[in-house]
């Protein structure tokens, strides 16, 4: 049984059509979603930016390549954010009530601070670092910072898609997508706080549905 299904809005994928709006012409402009989920059109793949160029084939149509939500930068890490806000003003209390502590108040708030600009320094390169790609053939992701990890699997591997919308990501109206493919009991791979998570949703059921069944 693939987890999450109690909690999440799940979609299975049908044998019904693809619907008619959804993809165009096989070899029509391919759909760029950029950061802040704005739609632009490119002709060519050797339009595209660098980074997916790289992740694809010359004869391979890119229909969305995507990063997630730039607030992914600030809601990630949200929890080790309180942490370290709580801990800095704790610190300065003490320095306050503790004449012996041998920090200040102001140090104390100012490594906080330090600490929490490092935090999402190293969360925005994350954001850089992660690339959502839907060709007619494939599902890649790519993240990671110091070791980049690429999944893929093909369009007709993927049996079931969810859409994850937790509490931070419903208030801004944000959501992410899961992948499981046959023979997997869980999902393999995550697009995580997506603008219009919906309709990347859409998106991918109608190239799975168009390029991916027989």
């Amino acid at each position: 049984m693939i987890p999450g299904r109690s909690s999440a809005e799940t979609f299975a994928h049908s044998g019904a059509p693809a619907p008619k709006h959804a993809l165009g012409s096989e070899r029509a402009s391919h759909r760029m979603l950029n950061a802040g989920g704005v739609e632009a059109v490119q002709e060519e793949n050797d339009t595209a930016p660098a980074f997916v160029r790289e992740l694809v084939r010359d004869d391979e149509i890119i229909i969305l390549a995507i990063r997630p939500s730039p607030l992914f930068i600030v809601l990630a890490p949200a929890t080790g954010l309180l942490f370290l806000t709580v801990l800095a003003l704790m610190a300065a209390q003490l320095a306050t009530m503790a004449p012996w502590i041998p920090w200040t108040e102001t140090q104390a708030l100012l490594l906080g601070l330090l600490l929490i600009a490092a935090r999402l320094a190293w969360q925005t390169l994350d954001w850089l670092n992660r690339v959502y790609l839907l060709t007619d053939r494939r599902i890649i992701t790519r993240t990671g910072i110091l070791r980049v990890r690429i999944f893929q699997t093909s369009l007709r591997s993927v049996q079931h898609t969810v859409i994850w919308r937790r509490v931070r990501e419903r208030v801004f109206n944000l959501g992410t997508l899961g992948f499981a493919t046959s023979g997997s009991d869980t999902f393999e791979t995550f697009w995580q706080m997506l603008r219009q998570p919906v309709q990347v949703h859409r998106m991918v059921q109608d190239a799975i549905q168009r390029y991916g069944r027989p």
